[in-house]
């Protein structure tokens, strides 16, 4: 799961005014600054048309393009997309439109209440809307990709309320799976407490969880500013099936619309795994 680089042309600028170790670290801080905050300003335009649930109903197959006739494709399981705190299904237009474009005609996205104040009542939502999923489609398996606090949602449900049944694979993109100690003005809201390191949640999630069926994949970023320990985003668990994925160069905000993450995202989802326990895999990967 590798991506190359574009070259910059800034670079041997910042280079030579900087020293190097210094420059990098500049610009790579600079650059993911600059892109997280227009990713803001583009996500706060796009919200209002995100507040409200999406319509469901059967996907119909993309159109071949230029009339070409389509050739039959290995039916794939629908996809569930959950969005992070105060947030909603809109930060996921660009992943939607990627995932489409390479064969994932059933996506589907949940707005849970910007008022929820329990993960754990969340995830029971959750577990409600795939089983709905399930049945309007005929699908036995969903995938799910969960950003920053949808990931921890959506894996409370997957050891905890045996949605491993349903989850074939679980993409989780910048969650604090250790649990995160930024931002401790905001313990005030019970859902912030229930994301810090040795909360009752967490602890409940590092509890043993023989038979998990589900592939966990975690995309951590190396400038995500809300993650304090950075590898708190990385899945550690002896019973589950896991594959840390490092992203270099983007923060938070930017992990649901990147490309080469959208690329990643890809990969997992459309690679086949035996559901047993003798395929656990355990690994470190890069996206650069």
């Amino acid at each position: 799961m590798k991506v190359t680089r574009v070259a910059d042309p800034i670079v041997p600028l910042c280079q030579r005014l900087l020293p190097i170790r210094l420059a990098g670290l500049s610009l790579s801080l600079l650059k993911a600054t600059a892109l997280e905050l227009a990713i803001l300003a583009g996500h706060l335009l796009l919200y209002p048309s995100g507040i409200i649930q999406e319509r469901r109903g059967s996907a119909s197959p993309l159109p071949a393009p230029d009339g070409a006739a389509q050739l039959p494709t290995e039916a794939k399981p629908p996809v569930v997309l959950l969005h992070g705190f105060i947030d909603n299904r809109s930060v996921f237009v660009l992943l939607r439109r990627s995932l489409a474009q390479h064969g994932r005609q059933r996506i589907e996205s949940l707005n849970y209440s910007p008022l929820t104040c329990d993960i754990r009542t969340a995830a029971e939502l959750l577990g409600r809307h795939i089983e709905e999923i399930c049945e309007r489609t005929g699908s036995g398996q969903v995938d799910v990709v969960g950003h920053s606090l949808g990931g921890l949602i959506a894996r409370y449900y997957v050891q905890r309320l045996d949605g491993h049944l349903r989850v074939r694979t679980l993409v989780t993109l910048g969650t604090p799976h250790s649990g995160t100690r930024v931002a401790p003005l905001a313990n005030a809201h019970p859902i912030v407490r229930q994301m810090r390191p040795g909360s009752e949640l967490i602890e409940e999630l590092s509890q043993p969880a023989p038979g998990c069926l589900t592939h966990f994949v975690s995309f951590w970023s190396d400038l995500d500013h809300l993650m304090d320990p950075l590898d708190s985003a990385c899945i550690e668990h002896p019973d589950l099936s896991v594959e840390n994925v490092r992203v270099s160069g983007i923060g938070h905000l930017a992990m649901p619309v990147h490309p080469a993450v959208a690329a990643g995202i890809r990969q997992a989802l459309d690679t086949v795994r035996p559901r047993d326990r003798s395929a656990r895999r355990r690994g470190g990967l890069t996206v650069a």
